[in-house]
């Protein structure tokens, strides 16, 4: 019997709260437990404070982990629910990355009040993206438009939109539909021209290395196949030495006993291009990451993300 609740440790907003409840609920259902045996801790990051500037000026993804884990660390919760397109690809000492969840839809939805496609913007239209990634993506296929800097969580992007700042803006569709806000979507990017980041849809949850009692609770609900593909995908972009400062993409799939992954670079402006492709056995996933990393690291030459 459950004698002391299990804390999960979450960012406020309304996604992450979702994230964290849809956590809960697994946990409980998995293990005969009810609401009242979890505690959500809500902690504010520094990146939840930080909304005058891009990330990349001010530190880049830790912004949204650092004071989580310190609270792992200090046992004051149990178990972190994070977005694992956040979560950096080197974690403090003593924490690991120890359950996934079934990986979401991976797309990148279109939201607009006045066209239905991307393409269907007029010249000099604005769109609004917080994300370096699809920035370059935005101007790669329009380099007509002008794409400005956009931050606050989702609904604050939602209600700029709503007012007329941005004609457009594209969000995460996994994270829509865990809002149940699914309708919002004009349309889906594909995924051959907007590939998306890495661990994009995936609920990831961080825990203390060495916590058997934790990694028992957590197991029943933990997905393998998401992560043999996030194993992958942060393994290519730690060789990418990829952070929110550079634009980087990458998807996994899994077909059977095989892994294929897809991976790409860009310039900030989306005036170049470098790409990677590979296959191999899933129980091989970080490695292909690794492999797969250093090539496309090698092919887009020393300098190309430093511009």
């Amino acid at each position: 019997m459950q004698t002391k609740p299990i804390r999960i440790g979450t960012r406020g907003s309304a996604l992450a709260l979702a994230q964290a409840h849809e956590t809960r609920a697994r946990l409980a259902k998995a293990h005969g437990l009810t609401d009242d045996d979890f505690e959500i801790v809500v902690i504010k990051t520094t990146g939840d404070q930080i909304q005058d500037r891009p990330l990349s000026e001010a530190g880049g993804k830790g912004l949204f982990t650092k004071e989580i884990e310190e609270a792992l660390l200090d046992k004051s919760i149990d178990l972190a629910v994070h977005s694992s397109k956040d979560m950096p690809t080197v974690l403090p000492d003593g924490l690991g990355m120890t359950a996934y969840l079934p990986r979401e839809d991976v797309r990148d939805a279109f939201i607009s009040p006045k066209v239905e496609k991307l393409t269907d913007l007029p010249q000099g239209a604005v769109v609004g993206s917080s994300s370096l990634r699809r920035q370059a993506q935005i101007k790669r296929l329009r380099p007509d438009l002008d794409v400005v800097m956009y931050r606050g969580n989702l609904q604050t992007r939602l209600r700029k939109l709503d007012e007329g700042v941005v004609d457009a803006t594209f969000l995460a569709y996994a994270g829509l539909r865990r809002l149940g806000q699914g309708d919002l979507v004009t349309s889906l990017m594909d995924l051959e021209h907007f590939l998306p980041a890495v661990g994009q849809g995936a609920i990831g949850i961080e825990a203390r290395l060495g916590d058997e009692e934790t990694a028992r609770i957590l197991a029943p609900i933990h997905h393998a196949e998401t992560e043999s593909r996030l194993l992958l995908e942060r393994a290519y972009l730690a060789e990418m030495d990829g952070s929110c400062r550079t634009p980087i993409a990458g998807l996994s799939h899994v077909e059977g006993d095989r892994i294929r992954f897809r991976g790409e670079v860009i310039k900030p402006d989306g005036s170049q291009t470098h790409t990677v492709e590979g296959e191999g056995l899933l129980s091989d996933a970080e490695e292909i990451g690794r492999e797969l990393g250093k090539e496309l690291k090698a092919k887009s030459g020393p300098n190309f993300l430093e511009l």
